[in-house]
């Protein structure tokens, strides 16, 4: 199911538009004859649905692991993070271009040995040829983004960035919402659970507030979003991962808290993404799944 962003986005181009009529008039009908695309084109689409330049100056997205051998990218697996578990499902399945979410290179390494899982995820990719790229928060800010996709979970008004680019106010990280219709605590919970797919969520109620008290303004921010979301009036905070104290802050200010884990927050954009990279951003010249393997390191029991 299309994400309302993207739908909003699709809905821009003229004419009577569908995904599945784009790729007939892009290939026709072969649908196992891919042309593929070189690395340097797949970078230059990426970029220009969403620029790395979107990222937060913290961040580490692109290019991050390079194949020896320049061959045309036919298969891409999306993952929202990069497991060995995941590198060994993209060779099985002959990807050689992994878009992970979250960099599996985020900090310096000083050694590429086979001790370590996050070394040997650089040397299984390069032995199996497989690229990496990460997008990473310029997927957070971009419109049509993770933010505006966890922002569908309700029917708004409003939604603003929290933190707008000055370049662009459409763009950048968090958002704030105004919603249509007042909604009780326990019907935003499970709004929630309904669009991420989640069945349970964490919920901490502000001080004074019960299931039944109304909200009217959401923020809300992917991943673990305090940052961007401390001190911004709402009476919901919607995020995937918050410390204690920050979460008690929020609580006896006058905002209840709804957590889903870090990247549950963010995987669902992945299957609602899907088909749109495939066929509006590749021009249908690749195969792009989402992997099968990639999950919370966290389980509800």
């Amino acid at each position: 199911m299309i994400s309302k962003a993207l739908f909003r986005f699709q809905s821009s181009f003229s004419g009577k538009f569908s995904l599945r009529n784009y790729c007939k008039m892009a290939m026709g009908d072969q649908k196992n004859d891919l042309t593929g695309l070189m690395m340097n084109e797949v970078i230059t689409k990426l970029e220009k649905w969403a620029p790395l330049s979107l990222a937060e100056s913290w961040d580490n997205v692109g290019l991050l692991i390079e194949p020896t051998e320049d061959m045309p990218i036919k298969n891409v697996m999306l993952t929202n993070d990069l497991t060995e578990d995941v590198v060994q499902e993209a060779a099985q399945k002959n990807a050689n271009l992994v878009i992970t979410y979250h960099p599996n290179i985020f900090q310096g390494m000083k050694n590429v040995t086979r001790r370590n899982w996050k070394e040997r995820i650089v040397l299984d990719c390069i032995k199996n040829n497989i690229a990496v790229f990460s997008p990473h928060t310029s997927w957070d800010n971009v419109e049509g983004g993770v933010n505006d996709w966890l922002a569908d979970a309700f029917e708004f008004t409003e939604s603003k960035p929290i933190q707008p680019r000055i370049e662009n106010p459409k763009l950048g990280a968090g958002r704030s919402l105004v919603l249509k219709n007042p909604l009780t605590l326990m019907q935003a919970v499970e709004s929630i659970k309904k669009h991420t797919g989640l069945s349970h969520v964490r919920l901490a109620m502000a001080r004074g507030r019960n299931l039944e008290s109304t909200i009217n303004t959401v923020a809300l921010c992917a991943g673990s979003g305090i940052s961007v979301l401390r001190s911004v009036p709402a009476d919901l905070f919607f995020t995937g991962e918050m410390l204690h104290h920050d979460l008690l802050e929020a609580c006896q200010s006058g905002t209840s808290v709804i957590l889903t884990n870090h990247s549950d927050s963010e995987r669902g954009f992945l299957d609602d993404f899907q088909e749109h990279l495939e066929k509006v951003v590749f021009d249908c010249q690749v195969k792009v799944f989402v992997s099968k393997l990639d999950k919370d390191p966290l389980i509800t029991l």
